[in-house]
């Protein structure tokens, strides 16, 4: 009889709904807000709490990631939360001030200041109970935060790095192209030379911001999240790094945890690289019990748990040295295209004008330098885009084109270029000692050996002729 009553339940709850009390329990109330910032924006804002919720609910201040960002994104955990008891602020991210190649933390970390002192004027709210989560990005942003926050009551980051905003690219860069079959000199060319590039051209803001200040001078509760297939954050060392830095400040009520299953964001994933539309299993489950127990005085010891994975290690990045900066790479490219396109449109005007030829390896040494010198920074700039957006759902990592002996066609063809370059900048060397010329063609020839030379050194960074 119990079965058959637990089954009439089970269909009347498909056919007619939820019940009043399920209903009840599911229902949120979201009230509109505008937060104000030190500098005179209003940012709109969405409260959201659970329906029938009295007076001083925990509140978590939801601080942005990397991107635009529209509070709409965090629909899916601001709802998960609330329907746990724990009340969430998510506000439009500031778009004054922000954007690929300009951002400051420390203002980013006073717009989520200044949201949490919104809450904590609103009455559903205990004001002594209000603390912040940073996604991502915002796991840089939101300890800043805390740090300028008095009232701050907690600390909850997810998918946080513990490593500076431009090795940690980097290295999520490298991840994914050897995820994607690429290896050799390009994953290198991609993932280092090219990033420190874009940034040495200051087209890569906030590139060595130092999570460690923040962190060792935290001893509120924190609890910082990642997932086991995280690929955007070094999830390793981010979690050996967090360690270091809460130990260093003496903090006694951290935790960190990591979740099976989940990607960067703790959506559901395959591999890291696919991001499914639901939150991973016990994510918000954990989030709202522990915040619960943060802010009423019960916060759990430190404990570290969970396996995370991490194929490779990040490396160092260090600024431009002076022969590998912004005005010496220029000058190079200069010199390079100056030599190759003077030598091949004079040798043109000279063979029309009916006068002695260049050799035909100086030809080669021309154009084979001249296409791989512009080929090479568009097809990494190309690179760079197919490669390097977030997950998103259903997502794949393709190069785009089949590989061969781990190189994409397009890399393999500029090596070949670069080596049949040099060989014939050297055979055309050779070649002119053996000949004289008139004092022009000298000049072009000179110019032509000179590009040739700076080509050498400059393949040589750019890895086309490393293996």
């Amino acid at each position: 009889m119990l079965a058959i009553r637990i089954g009439l339940v089970a269909v009347a709850t498909m056919l007619l709904g939820p019940t009043p009390a399920q209903a009840a329990q599911s229902a949120l109330r979201e009230v509109e807000l505008g937060v104000t910032t030190s500098d005179g924006l209003t940012l709109p804002a969405t409260l959201r709490l659970p329906a029938n919720a009295g007076h001083r609910l925990p509140a978590i201040v939801l601080v942005h990631g990397a991107g635009p960002g529209p509070r709409e994104d965090f629909r899916a955990e601001a709802e998960a939360f609330a329907r746990k008891g724990v009340a969430t602020l998510a506000y439009d991210k500031r778009t004054v001030g922000y954007s690929l190649v300009q951002r400051d933390y420390s203002r980013l970390a006073d717009d989520a200041v200044a949201a949490a002192a919104l809450l904590r004027g609103r009455p559903e709210i205990d004001p002594a109970g209000v603390g912040f989560l940073g996604f991502s990005e915002g796991g840089w942003v939101a300890p800043l935060a805390v740090t300028r926050d008095p009232a701050a009551a907690f600390l909850i980051t997810v998918g946080a790095s513990g490593i500076s905003p431009l090795r940690q690219q980097s290295w999520a860069g490298a991840t994914k192209a050897e995820y994607a079959g690429l290896r050799g000199s390009v994953v290198n060319a991609y993932s280092r030379t090219f990033y420190r590039l874009i940034s040495g051209l200051g087209m890569f803001p906030e590139a060595y911001y130092d999570p460690g200040p923040a962190l060792r001078s935290l001893t509120l509760p924190v609890l910082a999240i990642w997932g086991a297939k995280d690929v955007q954050s070094a999830p390793v060392e981010s979690a050996v790094a967090f360690r270091s830095f809460l130990d260093a400040a003496g903090n006694r009520h951290y935790t960190l945890r990591t979740i099976d299953g989940a990607e960067h964001k703790l959506h559901t994933t395959t591999d890291g690289y696919d991001r499914g539309e639901r939150l991973a299993a016990g994510y918000p489950e954990l989030v709202a019990s522990w915040t619960a127990d943060a802010v009423a005085g019960r916060a759990p010891a430190t404990s570290v748990d969970g396996v995370r994975q991490q194929t490779r290690t990040s490396v160092e990045m260090p600024p431009l040295a002076w022969y590998e900066s912004v005005p010496v790479q220029a000058a190079a490219l200069a010199v390079m295209l100056v030599g190759f396109l003077w030598f091949a449109v004079a040798g043109c005007w000279r063979r029309l004008r009916g006068r002695l030829g260049s050799p035909w390896q100086a030809w080669v040494l021309a154009v084979a330098g001249l296409v791989a010198a512009l080929g090479a920074p568009v097809y990494l700039r190309w690179l760079l885009v197919s490669l390097s957006g977030t997950p998103t759902t259903n997502s794949t990592v393709d190069p785009g084109t089949p590989l061969i002996a781990g190189r994409p066609p397009v890399w393999l063809a500029l090596q070949v270029l670069s080596v049949v370059a040099v060989a014939a900048g050297v055979a055309t060397a050779i070649q002119l000692r053996r000949r004289s010329a008139a004092a022009e063609g000298r000049l072009r020839h000179g110019l032509l050996l000179a590009a040739g030379a700076v080509f050498v050194v400059w393949a040589v960074h750019w890895g086309l002729l490393l293996p």
